[in-house]
């Protein structure tokens, strides 16, 4: 993990043991949670930034957190390299942009939101070891006089690929950062998504499982600012 001026890299090969450990601006606290929540210890030991993103699973813990940074990834092959951020390398269910003969080699994220607060949330069957049956990530930077600058929300487990919700986003700039912030969530905020039913949740229980977790999270988010 390196701190260039623009941008924090973290190289492809990067472990989720070595996520955790690393000092990092507050920002990243959400991406540490979801990083302990990766597997287990020996998972976290083995199991890399790269290859989380790369199989593209709807429910990879990493992706939301990581959307909420505004990363890009970095591809490399014998021919060169390429940039784009992670919102458009994941396109659907094990299915991202990479080519033949390309590796994802590192994640930039830019150093714009250093100091926002950062949470993430996650629901399982159980309380480890699980796959999610949703998941929020949240970055919320409040300005000089209390009230939000940049509001980032994203969903995850709930498509076919994580999303942002970019209508609550938007809603909550310029609110005051209060406690109350979870609740100027809305139903409605979620209508883009479109989870399943299996047999892990109904797509019911999934949609207002994550309804709950963002108004949790925006609270949390709120509660640390």
């Amino acid at each position: 993990v390196v701190r260039e001026p623009n941008y924090i890299r973290i190289g492809g090969l990067t472990t989720w043991s070595e996520i955790v450990k690393t000092p990092l601006p507050r920002c990243f606290d959400g991406l540490k949670a979801a990083a302990r929540e990766i597997g287990g210890i020996q998972i976290q030991n083995r199991g890399t930034v790269a290859g989380n993103l790369c199989n593209a699973s709807p429910a990879a813990d990493s992706v939301p957190p990581l959307l909420t940074l505004d990363a890009e990834v970095e591809l490399v092959s014998q021919t060169g390299m390429r940039r784009m951020p992670l919102a458009d390398f994941i396109v659907g269910n094990r299915k991202t942009q990479r080519q033949p003969g390309e590796i994802l080699s590192q994640i930039l994220v830019p150093r714009t939101v250093e100091n926002a607060a950062s949470a993430f949330l996650k629901l399982g069957a159980r309380r480890y070891l699980v796959i999610s049956i949703a998941m929020v990530a949240v970055v919320i930077e409040g300005d000089s006089t209390g009230c939000v600058r940049e509001a980032r929300v994203s969903v995850g487990s709930c498509s076919v690929v994580a999303r942002r919700l970019k209508e609550l986003e938007r809603a909550l700039i310029g609110v005051p950062v209060t406690v109350g912030l979870g609740s100027l969530a809305t139903a409605e905020h979620l209508g883009d998504l479109s989870p399943i039913g299996d047999i892990r949740a109904t797509a019911a229980y999934r949609r207002d499982a994550a309804f709950r977790l963002v108004q949790r999270a925006l609270h949390a988010c709120a509660v640390s600012s």
